[in-house]
């Protein structure tokens, strides 16, 4: 067993990141400021959007997003029960309708051959989860989003550095969201961006993020002068700090490299689990990229004595973290007395949600530590086989 703890997607943080910090503790920018506007232009260089605003989560990208695009009492919104909360709560918080359709058992993606059947004269978007760095299949919700005149709004949160027929998931569609919470493939503590190539969506979204004033905190006190603001919207408090944007300049820097270190362990997983009663991830489609996000894994129930819950238990006992990606979220409370949802009503993704597990994968973790969650899981399915 190991001797500290594992922590699960715990992120890489080096020096630069730090200095950069501390510098803007030092320039006492601890608000909206110049590294916001930076890490915002470096940010829609890499993803090739023409517009790029930093928000304080992905959550709310995503609830900016809907009200940008018009999303409000009794629209339907079509996108997955795959998926963190936050997918839904945003289109509920606009008094829209999450519409679900189930996901590919493989991909774990959402099946587009589905989301037609499910389009009313009240659909006004998808949201398509792109799950733990693999796109969805954009060909076909762009056909159908041209064909009933919708919306898009991607949910990118796993896929910063996702490809789909050699473009980033940010040139299809509308919008796109993104994460850089603490476990994420860029990680800024907290925070999120929305991305788009519409001037007048990106200006809303700005506005709207920071109580609907004209002028951000960054314009109004810089050393040009005061710069009196007006109310134009009812906005929301949704700004990125200058202390988040400066650990999200050089964690942009490094996301390259470190995805070449999330698909060496990847592929270390792959290799060593092969035999394992295990449902591996499915691999990478042509002329895509896979972010390597999650590392993802199904117990294979029928060949196991211990369920998913007490499997990440003895894991735990042996000091690693794991994750869960995620519980179907259609059988949660909330949702199932909100909008009558039961158990069977989504049959891929309650298979995966019984069984996922996501084991630690990031750039900080040393060989010693790959090989640690190997031994780990081997040992115990080794153990608890029927």
């Amino acid at each position: 067993m190991r001797s500290e703890f594992l922590i699960f997607g715990s992120p890489k943080i080096e020096e630069d990141e730090i200095n950069e910090v501390v510098d803007s503790l030092r320039k006492c920018w601890l608000g909206t400021g110049p590294k916001v506007a930076q890490f915002e232009n470096q940010f829609k260089e890499y993803v090739g959007a023409k517009h790029a605003v930093a928000v304080h989560s992905c959550t709310a990208a995503l609830h900016l997003s809907m009200i940008a695009s018009d999303i409000g009492p009794g629209d339907e919104v079509i996108t997955t029960p795959m998926t963190f909360a936050a997918t839904a709560n945003s289109i509920i918080h606009t008094g829209g309708i999450p519409v679900f359709i189930d996901v590919n058992r493989d991909t774990m993606t959402i099946d587009v051959k589905q989301i037609e059947e499910k389009i009313t004269t009240r659909t006004k978007a998808i949201i398509p989860v792109h799950f733990a760095g693999r796109a969805c299949q954009m060909d076909e919700i762009i056909a159908l989003a041209n064909k009933y005149k919708l919306k898009i709004i991607n949910d990118a949160a796993h896929a910063i550095e996702t490809d789909y027929h050699g473009k980033k998931v940010s040139n299809y569609g509308n919008l796109t969201t993104y994460s850089f919470y603490s476990t994420k493939n860029l990680a800024t503590g907290e925070g999120g961006m929305v991305t788009t190539d519409d001037g007048e969506l990106a200006e809303k979204i700005k506005i709207y993020g920071l109580h609907g004033m004209t002028k951000d905190a960054w314009k109004r006190f810089s050393d040009t002068g005061y710069k009196h603001y007006e109310i134009i919207y009812p906005g929301f408090k949704y700004n990125m700090m200058d202390m988040q944007a400066a650990l999200g300049i050089h964690q942009l820097e490094k996301i390259e490299r470190y995805s070449i270190c999330r698909k060496e362990i990847w592929d270390r997983y792959n290799e060593a689990f092969a035999e394992l009663p295990l449902f591996l991830p499915a691999a990478v489609e042509p002329n895509t990229r896979h972010a390597f996000h999650l590392y993802t894994i199904l117990l294979d129930l029928s060949k196991v004595k211990i369920t998913r819950d007490e499997f990440m238990n003895l894991l735990h006992r042996e000091n690693i973290g794991t994750g869960v990606h995620y519980t179907a979220l259609h059988l949660h409370p909330y949702y199932k007395e909100r909008f009558g949802y039961k158990k069977g009503d989504f049959p891929n993704t309650e298979f995966i949600g019984e069984r996922t597990v996501s084991l630690p994968i990031s750039a900080k973790l040393t060989d010693q530590d790959v090989e640690d969650v190997i031994g780990a899981v081997k040992n115990i399915l080794h153990n608890n086989k029927k």
